[in-house]
């Protein structure tokens, strides 16, 4: 008779652990067992990409951080307002912002006011870009090639880093 733990009892026999560690990156009760459901149910699912001989808590402490940052990247898309205007109101107005001090609200109303020379397909892009979007979900949204994305925001952040090469020190 073998007495090694099926998988099913392995993950059911790490709930303590996950949860102790769910609270340590939500910090909140529910999201927390939310977190450890999701996790569970992903580890179930793929049970058969698990390899013998690795770390099983490891490895389900790994899928655990990852549907985390997963989860905060798109809350933090689904709360990012993408400007489209052409005077760029909402960036420049945004009531949460961290350039609370004179000199941050300067720098970026002065990104702001480069950025306006830039022709719109490159502006809507970069906005994108810089309000969270991934490189794929900017291609899907706007319905270019990928590397088009790619060579767009790759071009405005060099030609601000040109613009802007005084304001580094």
């Amino acid at each position: 008779m073998d007495s090694k733990p099926t998988f099913k009892s392995s993950v059911l026999g790490i709930q303590g652990n996950l949860m102790s560690f769910a609270m340590k990156l939500t910090t909140n009760r529910e999201e927390a067992h939310d977190l450890v459901q999701d996790t569970t149910l992903k580890a179930l699912k793929n049970e058969e990409k698990f390899a013998e001989n690795t770390n099983f808590k490891g490895w389900m402490l790994t899928i655990m951080r990852n549907i985390f940052i997963n989860n905060y990247r798109k809350a933090s898309r689904e709360n990012t307002m993408v400007d489209t205007s052409e005077d760029l109101y909402h960036i420049t107005n945004a009531t949460d912002t961290s350039y609370q001090s004179p000199d941050g609200a300067f720098a970026v109303n002065e990104i702001t006011g480069l950025l306006k020379a830039f022709p719109a397909d490159y502006r809507e892009v970069f906005n994108m870009h810089i309000a969270g979007y991934k490189y794929e979900e900017i291609s899907e949204k706007l319905g270019m090639p990928l590397g088009t994305v790619k060579a767009r925001i790759f071009n405005t952040r060099k030609k601000l880093r040109e613009l802007l090469k005084d304001y580094r020190n």
